[in-house]
């Protein structure tokens, strides 16, 4: 199996509209932000995100883009009217990977829709219209709900850690790169258990982002 668009979205009853929503302008200066965002500060992170996902599109051609100006390939649209979510880790997405985190509605955020970090033990306060990058397979999180009264909605773009894997192994499912290169096969998972040093290293400090910049 290859990377491929969900079929809900290509040929479902909502396909229409979901592409128009994609299409739209306002979603898409949304997703060029989050993106904007990420590049600033995990620059390596990012280029690593945009190496990978360029090596499938051009893999892959006829794939449809979501964004032409972000580098997730990937999106979840949490309409309201009190979208929240549980607390949860995204375990499917790159382990050590950002996702992008956008709140949408009407709300007073000092009263609701506060994003959880169960780890860290934090309680962030989470306006409409504010953007956060998180690294979601990693990071337990929730949302608080808005009052009745209010409107909240959410839109998230993010990476499958499938996509990062199908690339690395040639462009092919980890069964069939085992049958066909065997020897090959080890090698990327031995370097794989090593992964999350090689992620730890993509994360920048506030010294390595403000290098170089006058004061």
């Amino acid at each position: 199996m290859e990377p491929s668009r969900l079929a809900a979205g290509e040929n479902g009853p909502n396909a229409e509209a979901l592409n128009r929503l994609l299409a739209s302008q306002p979603i898409q200066r949304l997703a060029a932000y989050g993106d904007s965002a990420f590049q600033l500060w995990a620059p390596k992170l990012h280029s690593y995100y945009h190496d990978h996902v360029e090596q499938m599109y051009q893999a892959l051609p006829s794939l449809r883009r979501n964004f032409s100006c972000s580098v997730f390939p990937c999106a979840t649209f949490n309409f309201g009217l009190n979208a929240c979510c549980f607390k949860h880790r995204d375990t499917q997405n790159l382990a050590f990977g950002w996702c992008s985190i956008t709140a949408l509605g009407r709300f007073d955020h000092t009263k609701g829709g506060h994003l959880v970090l169960w780890d860290a033990k934090l309680i962030v306060e989470f306006p409409p219209h504010s953007t956060i990058l998180i690294p979601s397979s990693t990071v337990l999180h929730s949302n608080i709900e808005v009052r009745s009264s209010e409107e909240r909605a959410s839109v998230t773009q993010y990476c499958s850690g499938g996509i990062f894997r199908w690339v690395s192994n040639r462009f092919q499912t980890q069964a069939k790169f085992r049958r066909t290169d065997f020897k090959a096969y080890n090698q990327i998972v031995a370097e794989r258990r090593e992964g999350w040093i090689k992620g730890l290293a993509m994360y920048s400090t506030l010294d390595e982002l403000t290098a170089g910049l006058s004061t």
